[in-house]
């Protein structure tokens, strides 16, 4: 299409030079090939604009010198044009200044004339302005379509940071549930035929569990139906409570402590809801682990609150470190880490000191300033 255009464009400025060369008579032999010069290079103005200008400008005007100036200067009109359509500052600098010297010797020399010069220097004007317009609505396209690009991009980013919180929720909410109630089914038989005082109990946690489930499940699905901007609906540090009896009741010894490490906050300052929401998780996926992994006859869950942030550590005695079958972390340990960074902190796994056992130790920020 631009070709054509260019093509179209070409042949308009010939026609608007050559024609009156033609129509004048043969005044001279000169006459003719000075009009060609000055028109016909137009049509390579995209790939030498330069040098078509120098070629069409000096033609125009040794035309306009030797007495036999076109009836408008269309070839320098569209150079001009270009150049301040297309060319950089420079260039276009190097462009008016150019045209303005052959404009003033052909007009001037060998005798003046002012009243063409003043109505020449007005379509010049116009020329330099319209391409100008042209630049700024190329400009102003160019960064409506690098904003659309950038928001596609951050709404796609959202999209999938959607997605992978969405599946760490879903990932901890049915691993932690449905390894509790497993344990507590295998263990149900036995209990109803040695201890059934205790069975009762046991299946009284399956249910429980079971419904907890439930309600974060529709707690998490519901959340794809709310703005973004809303609260966080999802259980916090005021739920560690009855996570930690569940882990009790399910066998292991399970403890839950609370403290403040240089008098410098209250042990009950509340965090931000992403960041209880995260400390709630990373301990829900640690005591998962242990029931389902570790062998582990005793954990400990530790809330150590410090000036600037919340410690969060599980430590348990069971087996020590536990990958995947790849020899990586597993998607769990991968969750928590992601977690801890989303709110502005960090996650550590390692061996505990006695080297049975394995410790989950997360640092969270106690306020969005810290994050920043």
């Amino acid at each position: 299409m631009k070709r054509y255009v260019n093509l179209v464009v070409t042949v308009a400025a010939v026609a608007a030079t050559v024609l009156p060369a033609l129509a004048d008579g043969p005044r001279a032999w000169w006459v003719l090939p000075l009009a060609i010069a000055s028109s016909v290079p137009v049509l390579w103005r995209d790939r030498a604009l330069i040098p078509v200008a120098l070629v069409v400008g000096v033609a125009t005007t040794v035309s306009a010198a030797l007495g036999a100036p076109p009836l408008l200067p269309v070839g320098p009109l569209v150079c001009l044009y270009t150049f301040a359509a297309r060319a950089s500052l420079p260039i276009r600098l190097l462009g008016i200044a150019l045209t303005a010297t052959g404009l003033l010797v052909s007009l001037l020399y060998p005798r003046p004339d002012v009243e063409v010069l003043r109505y020449l220097s007005v379509a010049y004007l116009f020329a330099y302005a319209l391409g100008t317009s042209t630049r700024a609505r190329r400009t102003q396209a160019a960064a409506l379509t690098e904003r659309d690009r950038r928001i596609a991009g951050e709404r796609a980013a959202a999209v999938l940071r959607e997605r992978t919180r969405i599946a760490r929720d879903l990932h901890d909410i049915l691993t932690h549930s449905v390894g509790v109630m497993i344990v507590q089914a295998e263990a149900g038989p036995l209990l109803v035929r040695h201890q059934p005082d205790r069975a009762d109990a046991t299946f009284a946690t399956i249910a429980a569990t079971g419904r907890d489930a439930v309600v974060q499940l529709r707690r998490a699905v519901g959340s794809l139906y709310e703005p973004a901007d809303q609260p966080l609906d999802q259980p916090g540090l005021d739920h560690l409570p009855v996570l930690v009896e569940r882990v009790r009741a399910a066998g292991l010894d399970a403890v839950l402590t609370v403290s403040s490490s240089g008098g410098a906050v209250e042990p009950t300052l509340a965090p931000p809801p992403d960041v209880g929401v995260a400390a709630y998780r990373i301990v829900q996926e640690s005591l998962t682990n242990v029931v389902r992994h570790a062998g582990a006859r005793s954990v400990r869950v530790r809330l150590d609150y410090t000036a600037c942030s919340l410690i969060v550590s599980v430590t348990d005695d069971g087996r020590g470190h536990r990958a995947s079958e790849t020899g990586r972390p597993g998607y769990g340990i991968v969750g928590m880490r992601e977690r801890a960074n989303a709110c502005g902190g960090t996650l550590r796994t390692a061996p505990a000191c006695d080297s049975h056992g394995f410790t989950v130790t997360a640092t969270l920020p106690l306020s969005t300033s810290a994050v920043l």
